[in-house]
């Protein structure tokens, strides 16, 4: 294996990372903001107001996107076993 196919393997793996972390980043933030702004609006300074919502909605957001986390990882990791076939 040379340079150039480890380091398409390794930008591989860095971009399988993000679509796999984005849709539960990103609906985490969206619901971090979404009641930060709530907060704002009403004045309610509680810290602890947004776990339980954040929380939920990310649970909820992994539920619904693990048949594609699943089927992304595991096409990476036969790409991956064919290369090291391959190599030997």
């Amino acid at each position: 294996m040379n340079e150039a196919e480890v380091i398409e393997t390794a930008q591989e793996a860095l971009w399988l990372s993000i679509k796999l972390g984005a849709p539960v980043l990103l609906v985490g933030l969206f619901v971090g903001v979404a009641i930060a702004l709530l907060q704002a609006l009403t004045q309610i300074q509680e810290m602890t107001l947004v776990f339980v919502p954040k929380i939920f909605a990310i649970m909820m957001a992994l539920f619904l996107t693990l048949p594609f986390m699943m089927r992304a990882l595991v096409s990476f990791m036969e790409a991956l076993a064919d290369k090291m076939i391959a190599l030997g």
